[in-house]
């Protein structure tokens, strides 16, 4: 038997981040995925697909997805059922995440303009540009021999690359 999902979509809101009563971290949120055809009217539909991630990857989604953001989810479609408030039976059906890529910088979706890839990682809670971590100078003389993550460290620059065959995997 096979149930396998993966799907790439934007969060059509903030993921919903609560805790179970033995403090298990569990994230919902909602993925907006084009169909890969329009309707008779020329227009692109989109299916909306409820996804619940568990521990640590749900603290992540809440700390760095936001409404917008484009996600991979890789996970296994689940149906659940309760009885509703009017005594019905109520049949959920929802992916359950095992992996969540985080497929674009944080700030390529909130209008910021700061595209240096500082996005990632922590550093006390603030973006480096804004001098109030005590870690910001150490983070950012450790990292100056790191490409940043806008540069392409394959561009061409007009020089030859240098590679021996040790550096090479085959």
């Amino acid at each position: 038997m096979m149930n396998r999902v993966v799907l790439v979509g934007r969060l059509t809101k903030d993921p919903e981040l609560r805790y179970t009563p033995s403090g298990v971290a569990v994230a919902t949120f909602t993925l907006a995925c084009n169909r890969p055809f329009t309707s008779q009217n020329g227009d692109r539909e989109a299916d909306f697909i409820n996804c619940v991630v568990w521990r640590k990857p749900a603290e992540n989604v809440a700390n760095f997805l936001s409404k917008g953001s484009l996600a991979g989810v890789d996970g296994r479609i689940q149906t659940r059922s309760f009885d509703g408030q009017d005594g019905k039976r109520v049949f959920i059906t929802e992916v359950v995440a095992e992996s969540v890529q985080f497929l674009e910088p944080r700030s390529a979706n909130s209008g910021s303009s700061n595209r240096g890839g500082q996005d990632f990682g922590y550093n006390g809670g603030q973006q480096q540009g804004q001098g109030s971590s005590p870690f910001g100078n150490q983070n950012q003389q450790r990292n100056q021999g790191f490409t940043r993550v806008d540069e392409d460290p394959f561009s061409n620059d007009g020089k030859p690359i240098d590679i021996s065959d040790d550096d090479l995997p085959f």
